[in-house]
Parts: structure tokens; sequence; C-alpha cells
């Protein structure tokens, strides 16, 4: 059996200890026993929650670079069967921080002991699968000293082979909230429907209504997705259901058309209340702005990856899926990208098993281009 690296043993031991957002103190206390093995003379290092800033002073600064990695696990149980799954039950890195920070420790290893002309600003961010560590943290005492001049962030791409790099100009992700909305009515007896509200029936209703948003509200060359994956409502089969609740997810191509969505489903609600005579409460829950990669910065680094010895790069198609990321490239230029590690399973299944080769492949991509950027006259 062959030695594995050092990058892929610490995404291994990672990947045993998933934590849910902003209770990820194991993971933050890994992170900073090995950010403490590291040569100090040119680290800073603060924490924030549950998270970690860690900056590396240049020799010469005349910029800051942001380096960006998520670290929180889901609530999902693991079935991949490894030596090294999950020691926490009902919790998995089934979106591959595990790997995201892997790879930024990587990255902080190298100029720790080769730092740069400018200096490097490197962000272990909690809680991106929810409720949303990115926005507080741009807000935060720490990021506001040391926020940097552009920032990177990369996602693992199951669909993709080892070796592939994916992204676009504009727009990557979608903006995306969560959606959860409570009905209550009158219970009863299923013999005396005539007496009852039943909030079974007006769920139904809510959830066939809401499908015509798309259809009939969103402009079609913009796009809208409203997905119902979850309704609970009711005790027993002859029992009228006085509650039911409703939760689900909101994702647009826009943010005028996620006002629109919200709006229309405001209305929507209101006219259930009247027609079904009950009351209704709706949570967005968290909300993600959409992921906007800067043009330029975009285009300048899809030519340096292009050059790269073994990277392919593919201009992909924007998607629906959520990055809270894009809370930070509201504020500063910078860019997402797709880093393939092929696995059978996609993202947030619980067989999800990155091709680790990933891992140093993208450590020593990520070394030269901080390097040609954090070094340039």
């Amino acid at each position: 059996m062959s030695a594995i690296s050092p990058f892929v043993a610490i995404r291994r031991d990672l990947h045993q200890i998933p934590e849910l957002g902003f209770q990820e103190f194991k993971t933050q206390q890994y992170l900073l026993r090995y950010i403490q093995s590291l040569p100090q003379e040119r680290l800073q290092v603060r924490t924030w929650k549950t998270g970690i800033f860690v900056k590396v002073n240049g020799t010469s600064p005349q910029k800051t670079i942001g380096y960006r990695a998520d670290m929180d696990g889901l609530p999902i149980r693991e079935e991949t069967g490894l030596p090294y799954r999950s020691e926490h039950e009902g919790c998995m890195h089934a979106c591959g921080h595990d790997v995201h920070m892997s790879i930024a420790l990587g990255v902080l290893t190298h100029f720790a002991h080769h730092p740069l002309k400018d200096d490097l600003l490197f962000v272990f961010q909690p809680a991106e699968e929810g409720p949303g560590g990115a926005k507080p943290m741009m807000e935060s005492d720490i990021m506001q000293e040391w926020r940097p001049d552009m920032i990177v962030a990369l996602h693992i791409a199951p669909e993709y082979p080892v070796g592939t790099i994916a992204t676009k100009e504009g727009l990557l992700f979608a903006n995306t909230s969560e959606l959860f909305i409570d009905l209550k009515g009158k219970g009863g007896h299923a013999a005396f429907p005539h007496l009852a509200n039943d909030m079974v029936v007006a769920a139904c209703t809510l959830v066939v209504q809401l499908q015509s948003i798309v259809a009939r509200n969103v402009d079609p060359l913009d796009s809208a997705v409203i997905t119902i994956g979850k309704i609970a409502g009711g005790t027993v089969q002859n029992v009228i259901a006085e509650h039911a609740r409703l939760e689900g997810t909101i994702r647009t191509l826009s943010p005028a058309a996620m006002e629109a969505v919200k709006r229309r489903i405001e209305a929507i609600v209101r006219g259930i209340e009247v027609a079904y005579e009950c009351e209704a409460a709706i949570d967005y829950g968290a909300m993600y702005y959409q992921v906007y990669n800067d043009p330029a910065l975009t285009a300048e680094f899809m030519r340096f990856a292009e050059a790269h010895p073994g990277m392919n790069v593919i201009r992909c198609k924007e998607a629906m899926t959520g990055e809270d990321f894009g809370y930070m490239l509201a504020e500063i230029p910078g860019l997402m990208f797709w880093l393939g590690v092929d696995s059978p399973h996609g993202l947030h299944h619980a067989k999800l098993t990155p091709n680790e080769e990933a891992i140093d492949r993208a450590i020593a991509f990520l070394i030269d281009y901080f390097s040609w950027k954090g070094n340039a006259e």
C-alpha cells in the first residue's frame, strides 16, 4: 500500500469529525493545532466564532490576496464504508469541505515557508451549509481590518475528472433562499369536515399554486426554481389536521427575480389564509446571494489555468446551486471555480467519495497561481 500525502491524511482526519454550522469546535482546534506547527514569523492568526483568519505577511506588500475555505459538514448519515468515515453519527462531510480545508492548509504551508511579496489572507469560514457564515464574517472587525483586494475560492465537482477546472465570468451560482410555510387552522373529526379547516388540503392547494409562479410570474428569459421538498401535517388518519408545514427552497438567476418570487409567494399565501380561513407564517431561513465572478480576474485566471501543465479548463454554465461565498464576492473582486474530483456520487450524497488525487494537484496549482499574482511587479 503506497503512502498518502500529508494533506490527504489531513483530509481523512477532518472527514472523521464533521460538524454543523457554528458548531465546528473540533474542526477549529484541529486547524489551529496544525497552523501553530508552521513557522510563525510572518503569520498572524485570529479566530472568529468557530472560524479562523490567517494572514501571511508579505515581504513588500502592495495588496492582499484572499483565499476562502469552508469548514462545516451536513446532517447526513455517511454510507461510504470508508475506514476513515465520520465518527459523528448523522453528520458527514458530504459537500467536500474537508477537501477544501486540506487544500487551503497545503497552500498556507507553502507560503508560511516561502512568503510572497504581497500579503495573503486565508479565511476558514464556518456555517456555509447554514445558517450562513460568509455574511457575518464579512462584517467582522477582523475582515474589515484585513480586507483583501481580491479573493478566490473553489468547490469540488464530482462530475468532472481530476485535473479539471471549470468556471466562467459573471454569474456562476444562483441566488438561493430557504422557504418554510406554516399553516394553522381548526382540526376536528374526520367524519365532520364541515366543522374544521383542513390544513392538509390547504397545503396541497398551496403547493400546486406555488408552481404557477415560475410558469406565470417569472420572465421566461430569466430562471427560477421553487421546490417543496417536505410536507408535514396531521397526527392520525381519522383526524382533520389543524397544522401543516411546507419546507422548500427558492433559486433564481437574478436578485430581481428572487424579490419577485417572494412577493408572489406572499400574495398566494394571503389568498390561502382567506380561502381556508387559517393563519399562515412564512420564514425564508438562510438566504444566499449569487456568486458573481469578476469578469476580468476570471478571464485572467482561466488563461493562467489553461497554460498550467496537466490542467483542463472548461467554461461551464451557471448553476442553480447556492454558495454564501457570493456575499464576499459582492464586496470584493474575485472568483470561484469548480475542481474536478471524479466521484460517482454527487454533492450532498451519503456515498460521496472524492478522488483524493485532486488535493495535491489543486495545492500545486494554487501555489503557482498565487505566486504569480502575489509576486507581480
